[in-house]
Formats: structure tokens, sequence, C-alpha cells
């Protein structure tokens, strides 16, 4: 069996600082090759996701990180000790061209690599992001099967010593609350196919989104439907004869995963089971450099260790009744909200080439009626209101769940909701939120959210250092000047990256 790649660095756009290898925070498609080959050469990373979904690529990715990496790669083979994922595009019958490009890819670096006596394929796997069904995976796999085929048949007299076919991977990358909630209905019939197709299979990978089911349904959902789809995961392996190793999709937010390297042990212990995590550009940037190494070290460390907690049937009914309630607070409250998230939104800097989320390519993120920035940009919008996204909603869920007795369920498989919430806690500016609240009815709203944690929790959501009272005044600063005539946008552009750099990640 391979092994399994325990850090994986994705070129997810949320830091707000400049990297340590470059002078702009901004990073264009080509020095992400470098970026590649630096974090592999000096961080403890075992696996890059490079991403044909969401930005703009370099298609040659494979050539020139073994012209350039030669030596790195003849110690450490891609493939093998370091390896490179592509994410695809979703497979939805249509916008189907990056998808046949990356396919074509994956088969021509095959070939590239087989050249200059590689004995690994360098790429084997696709992350297939928004699987709702089993269908999907199948389908893709399917599609790559039937074009590797024609490609073998026209490229190559002599098969290959170790053929593509035979290792080829689509793991499906599952990202909203339902899907995760009964994830079972994925993975099973899709392993099962597998099963068939190649009787040996015994091992399988499933990525586990964190940041979209946040943005879909709110902080709590989101994790106790990763909590869910853990345990499910591992029953349905266990059930196949398939040992899973989950992949978890995770910024350094709260609201976003809580995974950075301030918070490890926590982490670790919240999503137990979890065999890969995704260590996305803050995690990388908007800390020290030897603190970042330090905290992947333990993560490669730990992470093995870890066993999943498993979920019985009485208590996923449960955890399904409280992430209805917290998604049908959750939904009107962001409808509502919509407008000045995406007006705000439009100030966060860019970090990568991303692609358009509306419109020709791409996908826009919505909750209900409304189209919304995808995760990191909307996060980036409500904490540089001073109204960070994992306090709205959520008093008001704990109340309901309060008053018909599934808090403790809550606490049982969410024991760190209450430092997450003091954690967000630090960056609110009450007086933003008065502010707004005067405005528009529904920030009152999020005014009670935040009397409930208070009172259900006993916590207190308020600045406690120096930097929080900076950042503090750095919100005041953005929600004045978006309110001002003619503010130059650098100005608030300014003050939206200085507060990013104090908490440690735009979004």
């Amino acid at each position: 069996m391979r092994k399994i790649p325990i850090t994986m660095a994705t070129q997810h756009p949320d830091n707000a600082a400049v990297p340590w290898w470059r002078n702009e925070a901004f990073i264009p498609t080509q020095d992400e090759i470098d970026e590649v080959l630096t974090l592999f050469s000096d961080l403890p990373i075992d696996e890059y996701m490079w991403d044909w979904e969401g930005k703009y690529v370099d298609e040659s990715v494979g050539e020139k990180l073994f012209s350039r990496g030669r030596e790195f790669f003849l110690r450490h083979p891609l493939g093998g000790d370091v390896r490179l994922t592509y994410r695809i595009p979703a497979f939805d019958g249509t916008r189907m061209n990056r998808m046949a490009r990356a396919f074509m890819n994956i088969l021509s670096l095959a070939d590239f690599g087989a050249d200059i006596g590689i004995s690994e394929p360098p790429v084997f796997e696709m992350f297939l992001p928004l699987t709702t069904d089993a269908g999907q995976p199948i389908k893709v796999r399917k599609a790559f099967r039937e074009i590797a085929g024609y490609h073998r048949s026209v490229f190559h007299s002599v098969p290959r010593k170790k053929d593509l076919l035979n290792i080829f991977e689509v793991t499906a990358l599952v990202e909203d609350v339902p899907s995760l909630l009964s994830i079972e209905k994925i993975i099973g019939p899709y392993w099962s196919s597998l099963k068939k197709e190649r009787p040996g299979t015994d091992f399988q990978r499933i990525f586990l989104a964190r940041s979209d089911p946040a943005l879909n349904s709110g902080l709590v959902p989101a994790v106790l439907a990763v909590k869910v789809a853990l345990s499910q995961a591992y029953e349905t392996g266990e059930k196949l004869g398939i040992e899973v190793a989950p992949i978890l999709g995770t910024g350094s937010l709260p609201f976003r995963g809580s995974v950075n390297p301030l918070y490890v042990d926590p982490f670790l212990s919240q999503y137990a089971g979890v065999r890969t995590y995704s260590i996305q550009s803050a995690f990388r940037y908007d800390y020290p450099k030897e603190a970042v190494k330090k905290a992947l070290e333990n993560i490669r460390k730990e992470t093995p260790k870890r066993k999943v907690v498993k979920i019985n049937k009485t208590d996923r009914e449960k955890i399904g009744r409280l992430c209805d309630i917290f998604w049908e607070i959750w939904k009107p409250t962001i409808e509502k909200l919509a407008p000045i998230i995406n007006e705000v939104a439009t100030f966060v800097p860019p970090r990568r080439e991303r692609l358009q989320h509306i419109g020709l390519f791409g996908y826009s993120r919505g909750v209900g009626a409304v189209r919304l920035p995808r995760a990191i940009g909307f996060t980036a919008a409500l904490y540089s209101l001073g109204v960070p996204p994992e306090l709205i909603a959520t008093g008001r869920g704990l109340a309901v769940a309060r008053k018909l007795g599934l808090l403790e369920t809550i606490e049982k498989y969410y024991p760190l909701l209450r430092e997450d919430l003091k954690h967000a806690g630090k960056y609110l500016n009450r007086e933003n939120l008065k502010l707004l609240a005067d405005k528009q009815g529904i920030w009152r709203d999020i005014v009670e959210d935040i009397d409930s944690i208070e009172k259900i929790l006993k916590i207190l959501l308020d600045p406690e250092k120096p930097r929080h009272f900076i950042h503090r005044n750095l919100t005041s600063n953005v929600y004045q000047r978006l309110f001002a005539k003619d503010c130059p946008k650098e100005k608030i552009e300014r003050d939206i990256v200085e507060a990013g750099i104090i908490r440690r990640s735009l979004g």
C-alpha cells in the first residue's frame, strides 16, 4: 500500500501576510511551480493539491517540476515520497474542457515520467468536487478509462510496466451538509463498484469539506456533519474490507476549521480519524516559518494515532435534527446579509489568479436565493466588519437546542465549541454591530445570538489583548470608510489586510 500523505498544501488564497519566499502576498500562476518546490523542500509537506477547478493553472506543471527540481525528485520521487494531486472540475455535463485537459495532462505526464526513468506515474489521483452521489465519480472513472484506453492504443504499442489504468483513483470531495450526513449513500455504492472493477481494492480516501458546509449551513452543522461523515466512512470501510483515509479541507479560522499552528492538539482531537489535513496558505504564511514547521511535524506524528469517534444511529438522528435547526436560522439570516457581505468582499485583495465565481467560469456559492463569495471572501468580509461568522445563528440555535434537550449532543460531539467561539469573539466589534443593527433589523438577531452564546455557554465574547483591540479599531475604520462617500478603495483594502494579519488569516 502507498504511503498516506498527512499534510497536504493547497492553493486556497486565505493568507493575509507575504509568504517568506516572495516579496508580495499575491502569488501569480507562473510562480506556483516554485511554491511547490519550496514547500516540499522547506516544510514537512507530503502532498500538494493542484487546482484545476477554481483558478487558472499551469498545465506544464509536471515537466517544470522535474526540470527545476530534478535533484529533489531523484531523492523523493513524485508519486511516491511526495504527491501531486489534481482537483478537477465537477462532472456536471457542461464546461468539460478543463476536465478533458486534466485527463490528458495526467496521461501525458505518466508518459513523460516513464521516458525519463520514473517507475511510478507522477500523478494518479483526482479529487472530484461537489460530489453528491456515487454516479459522479463512477462516470469520471469510466470517462478516464475510455480516454486512457484510446491513448494507450494510439501511443503505446507495448504496455507500460506500471499502467496508470490499474492505479488511477477518483476521490470524492463532499461539500454539503446533507451529503456529509448520508455519506454512506455515496461511498458505499462507489467503493462497491471499485471492488468489482478491481477485486484487490483495499484502500480508499474520501475528501470532506469543512468550509463550504459552514458557508451553506453555519458553524455548528458543519462540524457535526463532518463528525458523522467520519464515523460513517469508517463504518462503510469496515463493511467492505477497505482501509479508509479521510482528507479534511480546513482553513485557519474557526469558521473554516481552526486548523492552524497554534491549535494543533485541539483540532487533532476534534477531527480524530482524519488522515490528511489541508494546509492552506494562511497556515503556511501567516505564522512564523519555524512555528509552521514544528506544527506540521507534530501533525505528521500525531495524526495516525487518533481514532475516529463512532456515532450511533440515535445520535446521528439527533445531529441531523440539530443541523436542520441551525440551518433554518442561518439561511434567512445570510440571505438578508448577502448584499453587504458581497460589497465588502469586493475589497478583499486577491491572493491567486482565481476564476470568476459567477458567470462563464468557475462555480458560484449560494445560500437559498442569493449568491455569495466563496468561503474565504465570505469569512473575510464578516470579520472585516467585526462580526465573525461563527457567531451568526449560533446563539439562537443553541437556545432552541436547549429547549429541545439537544444541547448535550452538541457538547458531546463538538466539545471545542466554547473555545472556537471564544477565539472568534476576540474579534467582535460591538460598536459596529450596533451601528449595523440601527441600519438593518437583521443585525439585531445577531445581537441576540451573542447574548445567547454568552448566557448558555457562560463565556465572554470580547477583545482581550492589545492586538484584538487594534483589530477592533481597524474594523471600525472599514465600517466608517465603507459608508463614507468617495473613500479610496485602497484605504479599505489596507485596513482589511492589516486586520487579517492580526488574526493570521484573511478569511
